[in-house]
């Protein structure tokens, strides 16, 4: 798994932040029942709404946290589960809940069909003029990536930690590489990865930036020397600039992409 029981984001609560939090469940088009928490930002209504989307381990505390930072951050956010399928929406199973034998039951369909979902939710809320974005880890990353495949909603750009970007994946997800090559990719792209996770080779993440370049696709990727996989943590204190990092390039990167650039006139 990314991150043990007890890990919580490296992002410090932001103090006299005024946020709106709550648990919820969406109907996918495939009747699918969705776990979600989401946490909206302030009394303003926000220009971003983020989509988070977990590792295998689906809706757990530290997603729930990273949602919390980022609507003091001033972007609404969403986190959805990724096991109606098979477990029910029922968001508290416990730690002795078997992860594993339900990621292993999820499908590429069934994940397009709950992101679908929840993008829908966040671009529908009528008080609210935002633009989309997704953030993932792991599992999620891949699928972040893949969210810049999806037309409707679209996103405004999307951002994968420690997505693996070539080769088979878990629930038949494509490759974020072949889809770069097919030109299916049409959103920004930032991608933060681990110097030192085996999981993802460097020559896997040069072939990724190098199909986005020839697609013609806006890109940062990012390797922190010496990084591990899931260096995104509070506990891991020798990865901290790192991690400062990249959530200084993930505010970044929404701020950039969601700031509307005026007309050309003349």
């Amino acid at each position: 798994m990314c991150f043990g029981p007890n890990s919580r984001p490296p992002v410090a609560p932001m103090e006299g932040a005024a946020i709106d939090a709550r648990r919820l469940v969406l109907e996918a088009a495939d009747g699918d029942r969705v776990a979600a928490f989401e946490a909206r930002a302030g009394e303003q209504p926000s220009r971003a709404a983020v989509l988070v989307l977990p590792d295998v381990r689906g809706l757990v505390a530290y997603y729930e946290e990273l949602a919390l930072r980022f609507a003091e951050a001033g972007c609404d956010a969403l986190v959805i589960d990724y096991f109606g399928r098979s477990a029910g929406s029922e968001r508290d199973r416990g730690d002795s809940f078997d992860f594993r034998s339900h990621v292993e039951q999820t499908t590429w369909d069934g994940l397009r069909a709950d992101v679908s979902a929840a993008a829908t939710h966040l671009a529908s809320a009528a008080d609210r003029a935002r633009r989309l974005f997704s953030v993932g880890f792991c599992f999620g990353g891949r699928l972040s990536f893949l969210c810049a495949t999806l037309r409707e909603p679209a996103f405004a750009g999307v951002v994968g930690f420690y997505g693996v970007v070539a080769g088979p994946g878990r629930a038949g997800m494509p490759a974020p590489l072949d889809e770069a090559r097919a030109g299916r990719i049409a959103a920004p792209v930032l991608g933060l990865f681990g110097g030192a996770d085996e999981a993802i080779p460097g020559e896997s993440v040069d072939a990724f930036g190098a199909a986005l370049d020839a697609a013609g696709v806006e890109h940062e990727l990012v390797s922190y020397p010496g990084a591990p996989h899931s260096f995104f943590d509070r506990k891991a204190d020798e990865h901290a600039d790192a991690s400062a990092d990249a959530w200084r390039r993930v505010l970044s990167f929404i701020e950039r992409h969601t700031t509307v650039r005026a007309a050309p006139t003349g």
